[in-house]
């Protein structure tokens, strides 16, 4: 769930009052006739919105339902989602449907993870495998030339909104987007997601991916096989772009789904990495780490946002690294599974706890304690639970190799 920024006024421009008003429709609505034609409502509004990049109507709006009801919040999120990320444009006499995609590719290492544009080569591989083993026939595409960190990505929706359209455009066109790189600082974690973003165009209603073009056919199967042939013609390519890494592959996704994925897939990762670091670093089995772990939240009496893991050694009551595990949407850190129904999902802890002891650390002990979220005054990083339960800074030993690495 996307949290709007806090804004100083709570009075709503007459725009963000329809979008309020739309929300609110669409989400009371008794029947899906009722719900289709408010949804047309808001998407029109959404779109003169996003055109006209005014980023706060929509900003304000979002701040009021998050406040106010959450219902309608949900609705005018996953409505402004779509209608960015997502248009349709005239080319040629037709009108084609267009949608954003992100193609996450995570990535983990005791090195550095590399970003910028991808040599030709590299590009007109991944253009061509899309096209063999992603794409429906006949689907327009582009490819944006860099391999974006999370930090150079659009941050607002009319910024996701104008990549689309211009994304769209090159597909059309069959030419390359020009597209100029955000030159923000990447934090330099031993796990990290990279993106590239594609744009597809086809005419309206007809098939996007390749699993869309047979209705007899088992779309879960066809979604695996895309994703296998994905994933071993595409990662030897991207390897060659970001030497001495773990590289794993999603499937191509409409653009902020594949961002939400790509944020819960690099979670394991980073408990993987940070093991690998350790045990390499400070020349330490696995089954010699301590994994602490406290469960935070915004205020004592809320609900968990997120996991917190300290790594330390021995009897040492301090840590010596730590890593981050965020919750996100519907995952509850309070969840209890019910053990009487085996084929359930596996609650937050649960996952945490299966990765550590594929690490091969056993040493895990969990805080009964619910921390509100503390960072370090001086540096901003999180502090992590000790052994003993204080939350402190997580230092590596005087003696160890020198490193850049951040906490994920």
């Amino acid at each position: 769930m996307r949290r709007p920024a806090k804004r100083s006024s709570s009075r709503l421009s007459a725009e963000s009052q329809r979008l309020v008003n739309s929300s609110q429709a669409v989400a009371g609505s008794t029947s899906r006739l009722e719900e289709r034609a408010w949804e047309r409502t808001l998407d029109l509004q959404l779109h003169k919105q996003l055109k006209s990049n005014h980023q706060g109507m929509i900003d304000a709006a979002l701040d009021h339902l998050f406040k106010s009801d959450l219902d309608g919040y949900d609705v005018l999120v996953e409505a402004v989602e779509a209608n960015s990320e997502a248009c349709a444009l005239d080319y040629d006499g037709k009108v084609y449907s267009v949608q954003l995609l992100a193609l996450p590719v995570l990535a983990w290492t005791r090195f550095s993870i590399a970003s910028g544009n991808l040599p030709a080569d590299v590009r007109n591989g991944l253009f061509a495998h899309l096209h063999a083993h992603v794409l429906a026939d006949n689907v327009h595409l582009a490819l944006a030339p860099p391999l974006y960190a999370i930090e150079q990505l659009p941050r607002h929706h009319a910024d996701v909104f104008a990549l689309t359209q211009r994304m769209g455009q090159s597909a059309l066109k069959q030419s390359t987007p020009q597209l100029s790189l955000e030159h923000t600082p990447t934090a330099p974690f031993l796990a990290d997601t990279r993106y590239l973003i594609a744009a597809v165009a086809v005419p309206t209603g007809a098939p996007v991916f390749r699993w869309q073009m047979d209705e007899n056919s088992s779309t879960i199967h066809e979604r695996e096989a895309a994703l296998e042939a994905w994933t071993a013609q595409a990662t030897p390519l991207l390897t060659r772009f970001l030497p001495g890494c773990n590289v794993e592959l999603l499937l191509p996704q409409p653009y902020y789904f594949a961002c939400r994925e790509a944020d819960k897939r690099i979670r394991p990762a980073a408990i993987r990495a940070a093991d690998h670091y350790l045990t390499q670093t400070l020349g330490v089995a696995s089954s010699e780490l301590h994994a602490n772990i406290g469960s935070f939240c915004e205020n004592i009496n809320g609900q968990i946002d997120e996991y917190r893991v300290g790594f330390s050694l021995g009897n040492d009551d301090g840590v010596v690294y730590g890593i981050v595990w965020p919750l996100y949407e519907q995952e509850d850190g309070d969840e209890v599974r019910d053990l009487s129904a085996p084929d359930s999902p596996r609650t937050p802890i649960e996952e945490i706890l299966g990765v550590l002891r594929e690490c091969g650390i056993v040493q895990i002990k969990l805080h009964e304690e619910r921390y509100t979220m503390e960072f370090c005054d001086d540096c901003g990083t999180p502090l992590f639970p000790a052994p003993d339960g204080d939350l402190v800074h997580a230092e590596m030993p005087e003696d160890a190799p020198a490193s850049t690495e951040h906490f994920h």
